[in-house]
């Protein structure tokens, strides 16, 4: 005890006393001690911050890709931890929502997502854009564009307005930012490559025995944007309804895929078809090209370019050698030439004026200038909706995307209704005369050529044409009206007068008139 109260003590006049300076130099070490301890185990707990920057689709498609890429086993654990889901807020402008991403046993959070939503390309939400770019958020950000089998005829046209936006944006960026980019893509030129050192997900490969790192190819990461890109099509069961409805074969499905895959691997891009009811390696690509990996597990991303609703091409994967072989024609050199004019266009791109003269559209149904050699154009002329009407199609100076219609003058309208009932009724005319006359002319020949008609008719000899003149002449006169009479005639029918007394007596004598009685009968 008394060992114990001299220690309390001496601690208690230590740290209550003035001391010497050697002391409190000792205290401001146990401090700093302390500090950097807990700012270590504070970091430690601190989670990685990842970006999703997704563009394209509708507010219901963006859900639906949130819903495929946040597994549900995530959302059974936040129930179970009376968590709520977080909300999802993309219903105006740039959207915004995050989630967790759980290790294997649904216990430990390795990474905290932040998605920003975007569904229009609209060049005045490029500033909304700009800030989420900064020299810290760069490496840990993934640009996702969301297409949807609903009009695949669209899709060109939708990834030149996105790479344009984001071209935009990249443009004015500080110069910070772009070298922070240029280093960025000379990583992810390295990254998933066959007999390359690093993984999808950034982690070391052991690379095999034999394996050779193979040197891009042609048309491989020529333009490479600075972020790391994946393209998701939604929606990939309505490849059945495609082919169904508007006969769609096997050729056209790789057409598609063969202009995806040539225009993506200018960027070093990756590409996967999703279907909201199937399971699919979106979680599994998104986690490896955010560089979030399980320590627990760990799930291969397989390629798959077979089946045409569930294809996957996983970032420097694919080459040109690989997209001809899917299907024999296909002039790669040309696409791909054609999608470097396409992106050396202004955005956004001018439109031309109707005219009224469909040469001057140059095949284009959106009222867009479109430059000689275009891939999107080559696109649309083979990749077609052909459930639009054929007028529609003919005249090509319409702009079938626009949901309003300008509407004619009603006075004008009127007009031209009249017009055409006029010409109508002229029509109608001219050919009641020349039916008439033809009429008349096919009796008379037939007429000359059977002569008269007769037949028998209950012992009577009968002519046919006597008996229809006869009936055409009674109903002629039962429908005239009856000629009125005259004065005289009238005065005639006056005069004549009745003699009722006559009458009356003859009547009379018929009453009163008695019945006879027989005689007697004599017999012979």
């Amino acid at each position: 005890m008394t060992a114990n109260s001299n220690r309390f003590s001496t601690y208690t006049s230590t740290s209550v006393g003035t001391g010497t300076g050697s002391e409190g130099k000792k205290d401001d070490q146990k401090r700093d001690m302390w500090s950097s301890m807990l700012d270590s185990v504070a970091s430690g707990k601190r989670l990685p911050e990842k970006n999703l920057l997704v563009l394209g689709g509708s507010v219901d498609s963006q859900r639906d890709f949130l819903e495929a890429l946040s597994s549900n086993d995530t959302r059974k654990n936040l129930d179970r931890n009376n968590q709520k889901i977080p909300p999802i807020a993309n219903s105006f402008a740039l959207g915004y929502t995050y989630y967790n991403v759980l290790d294997a046993d649904q216990e430990d959070i390795l990474a905290r997502i932040s998605l920003y939503l975007l569904t229009s390309p609209a060049p005045s939400f490029t500033t909304l854009i700009q800030p989420l770019l900064t020299p810290q958020s760069i490496p840990n950000t993934l640009i996702v564009i969301l297409l949807d089998w609903s009009q695949p005829w669209l899709w060109m046209r939708q990834l030149r307005e996105w790479l344009l936006l984001l071209r935009t944006v990249i443009m004015s960026l500080s110069q910070e930012c772009k070298e922070t980019m240029e280093e960025s893509m000379n990583n992810w030129r390295d990254r998933g490559r066959t007999g390359g050192s690093v993984n999808l997900d950034g982690t070391g490969a052991v690379a095999a025995e034999g394996d050779v790192a193979l040197p891009l190819g042609p048309g491989e990461w020529e333009d490479g944007l600075g972020l790391p890109l994946c393209v998701v099509c939604q929606n990939s069961e309505r490849i059945d309804y495609l082919e169904k409805s508007q006969g769609w074969k096997e050729e056209k499905f790789d057409l598609v895929l063969q202009y995806l895959r040539t225009v993506l691997l200018r960027h070093g891009a990756s590409l996967i078809y999703t279907t909201p009811s199937m399971p699919s390696p979106l979680q599994t690509l998104v986690h490896a090209s955010l560089g979030i990996h399980s320590l627990l597990k760990r799930t291969p991303l397989k390629t798959n370019v077979i089946d045409r609703d569930k294809i996957v091409v996983p970032p420097n994967w694919d080459s040109w050698g690989k997209i001809r072989v899917l299907r024999d024609g296909f002039d790669v050199e040309q696409v791909s030439e054609g999608w470097v004019i396409d992106l050396d266009q202004p955005f956004p791109m001018p439109r031309i004026e109707n005219t009224g003269d469909p040469s001057q559209a140059n095949g284009d149904f959106h009222g867009i200038d479109e430059p000689e050699g275009s891939a999107v154009v080559l696109y649309e002329e083979q990749v077609q909706d052909t459930s639009l009407d054929a007028l529609q199609l003919a005249q090509g100076i319409k702009d079938t995307s626009r949901l309003e219609v300008p509407s004619v003058d009603t006075q004008a309208f009127l007009a031209n209704q009249l017009e055409r009932l006029e010409q109508a009724k002229k029509a109608d005319e001219k050919a009641g005369k020349d039916n008439s006359f033809a009429q008349n002319a096919t009796d008379d020949i037939i007429s000359d050529h059977i002569g008269p008609v007769q037949f028998n008719m209950g012992g009577i000899q009968v002519d046919a044409d006597d008996m229809v003149q006869r009936l055409k002449d009674r109903q002629a006169y039962g429908h005239s009206p009856e000629p009125p009479l005259d004065d005289e005639s009238q005065l005639e029918e006056g005069s004549t007068p009745v003699d009722t007394a006559t009458l009356a007596k003859f009547f009379g004598n018929l009453m009163n008139r008695k019945p006879t009685t027989p005689g007697p009968v004599t017999e012979a």
